[in-house]
């Protein structure tokens, strides 16, 4: 079987370059695979091609990520409301009307962003450590709560070990019983970004931002539970940062969900892909069409 082409590209989104990864038949459904914090599209990396053989998928790096643009903070609006913009004009340039949604992570509340701007569009929503719900905040966020209530300059200080290599690591290797099955080259990736002039700035911008979608979580709660999206949950059951209890929430909104739990941490996908494309394959299958 031949392997699907991965399609690297750059387009201007209102003046910023954004880069996206491209694979899949122009005219089939329509897969958006949205990252999560420090990553970018290279999360994505293996699993496009696992999907581009049946779907027209679609992954960002949103601005500040990856090889997006890094505009500065004095030129960008670095928020979860201009990502979920910036994401939806992207997909409108492309002439996409309908997508399904992988979203992770930060993906999560861009993903839930677009979908409450644009309800009609969401064909489905595959969920992986994903939050949008309180239960699965823990222990892990209270210095996070901390620099929410009071962004000073100390809160914000006390920040500043979560964007070193080894808050990477940590959130790439905590939780996995095989660390032999994640590749360094990840969490060595995504620090390279970090470690830019001006980039740990900005992401600290971001994670103070982080609030405002907590406080729309009963707004994406209240989403789920009226359009009801077929939805499929994936979730690395021993992530220290979004609880398992915040992957079994989804079920009271959307209690038709397929939940899978899997024994790995946050970024689940690096080390259990072999178990987690087919269960996405199965779903998409039976919930996408032309």
């Amino acid at each position: 079987m031949t392997r699907p082409v991965t399609y690297h590209r750059t387009t201007s989104i209102a003046g910023v370059n954004i880069f996206y990864r491209e694979a899949g038949e122009r005219g089939a459904p329509v897969v958006v695979l949205l990252h999560g914090f420090p990553s970018s599209s290279h999360m994505y990396r293996n699993l496009i091609p696992a999907l581009a053989d049946r779907y027209h998928v679609i992954a960002p790096d949103l601005p500040g990520f990856g090889l997006s643009e890094m505009p500065s903070s004095s030129d960008f609006e670095y928020d979860f409301a201009t990502f979920s913009t910036v994401v939806a004009n992207l997909l409108e340039q492309l002439g996409v009307e309908r997508y399904a949604l992988y979203v992770m992570d930060y993906g999560a509340p861009t993903g839930f962003r677009l979908a409450l701007a644009h309800p009609d569009r969401v064909t489905a929503l595959i969920v992986q450590n994903g939050n949008a719900y309180e239960e699965g905040m823990g222990d892990f966020w209270a210095p996070t709560r901390a620099y929410w209530a009071d962004n000073g300059p100390t809160n914000r200080d006390a920040m500043r070990p979560f964007l070193s290599l080894d808050g990477t690591r940590f959130q790439y290797l905590t939780g996995s019983k095989d660390e032999a099955r994640i590749d360094p080259a990840s969490w060595l990736y995504d620090q390279l970004f970090l470690d830019r002039p001006g980039s740990v700035e900005i992401q600290l911008d971001i994670i103070y931002d982080y609030r405002t979608n907590v406080a729309l979580y009963p707004a994406f709660q209240a989403y789920l539970r009226e359009h009801r999206p077929p939805t499929l949950i994936l979730w690395g059951k021993n992530d220290p940062i979004f609880l398992p209890d915040g992957a079994r929430a989804y079920l009271r909104d959307v209690p038709e969900a397929e939940l899978h739990f899997f024994d790995t941490g946050h970024f689940a996908l690096e080390d259990k892909a072999d178990e987690m494309i087919p269960v996405m394959r199965d779903f998409l299958a039976r919930n996408l069409t032309k």
